[in-house]
């Protein structure tokens, strides 16, 4: 593979700065295979979905994770906390800015009183070990914490629960989950009417949310190990499904990678690109992602070069990109032939 064949050109006036209201009412481009995709909303979920399909969506929280400091030299620093490395949430895995000027053992502070203290650069390079000053540290992140948008929402929100789902659990994630923030829970027990069920699992969303792929060779990309969790009792009802209908990257890597390893929680690296054998997901609900990223690798391995097809469409009916973005439904049984 060649890094252009995940690159395309994406304006920047397509980039959703806010999210839509309400939540179902983002549009929803649907995959006919060789045929035109079809355009309709996500509310629109109740008609395409059907008796008998098995709707499988992540349960990550999303933590207060971007913490705005400052430097002993009164310089500003941004700290985006990615995992916790130990029980007590005392030290994390942590993007910091500005990276290079940072010394380790030094300490960032808020409104004068020192919070974190940076430790030692981690093996891949790109992240720190870093130290929560603080005898409670998931209240000081609560309290000191603000949502981590991605760095091309340049809008605030008024709500923080807008980068939420509504099914959401556990706070362990560095970034949302973003094809679940389009469904209700009206949504949700509509379907449930339909028999469409619903099943959880959950990823905690880390660096490779963040971090574009840049070797000229895509597959020599290296991908950050994750967190997921599936039930067995996820795995037998996607046995007895009609369909497995995974809402955004996240599941679908939960679902696959219980499937690939054999085992129902750990740690992942799997790395889903062309010639990927599918083992659990059928059809999938995905907004648009940013170009040269693993998460369009995976797209890529699920339906096949189309994905350029419907990315064109999609730009031309001019569609809401990225996390408050609209979204799309896939289906794998199209073929994905490259």
């Amino acid at each position: 593979m060649r890094l252009s064949d995940i690159d395309y050109e994406l304006p920047e006036s397509l980039i959703a700065q806010r999210p839509i209201e309400p939540r179902d009412a983002a549009r929803l481009l649907i995959d006919r295979g060789a045929d035109s995709p079809s355009h309709g909303h996500i509310r629109d979920l109740v008609d395409v979905l059907e008796d008998g399909d098995l709707l499988v969506v992540n349960d990550t929280r999303v933590l207060p994770a971007r913490l705005n400091l400052t430097r002993t030299t009164g310089g500003a620093a941004e700290v985006l906390l990615l995992e916790p490395l130990t029980a007590d949430h005392v030290s994390w895995e942590a993007l910091i800015r500005p990276a290079r000027k940072l010394k380790e053992g030094e300490n960032l502070t808020w409104f004068g009183k020192p919070v974190v203290r940076v430790g030692e650069r981690q093996p891949a390079g790109d992240t720190f070990r870093i130290d929560i000053l603080d005898a409670d540290p998931l209240a000081r992140i609560a309290s000191s914490g603000t949502m981590p948008l991605p760095p091309y929402i340049r809008a605030s929100i008024d709500d923080p629960e807008r980068y939420q789902t509504v099914y959401a659990r556990d706070a362990r994630s560095a970034a949302a989950p973003t094809a679940g923030l389009h469904f209700t829970d009206e949504l949700l027990r509509a379907l449930e009417a339909k028999g469409v069920q619903m099943a959880r699992v959950e990823l905690v969303v880390g660096l490779d949310t963040f971090k574009p792929v840049t070797a000229d060779n895509p597959l020599e990309h290296r991908i950050h190990s994750e967190i997921y969790r599936v039930g067995q009792h996820v795995l037998d009802a996607c046995n007895d499904a009609r369909r497995v209908v995974a809402v955004g990257t996240t599941a679908t890597r939960a679902l696959e990678s219980a499937a690939t390893f054999g085992r129902l929680e750990g740690r992942t690296e799997l790395f889903i690109t062309r010639g990927y054998e599918w083992k659990v997901v059928d059809v999938m609900i995905t907004n648009f992602h940013m170009p040269c990223t693993s998460l369009l690798l995976l797209i890529d391995a699920f339906i096949g070069p189309r994905w350029r097809r419907l990315y064109e469409s999609a730009i031309h009916e001019k569609y809401r990109f990225l996390s408050f973005g609209d979204a799309m439904l896939l289906d794998r049984r199209f073929g994905g032939d490259h």
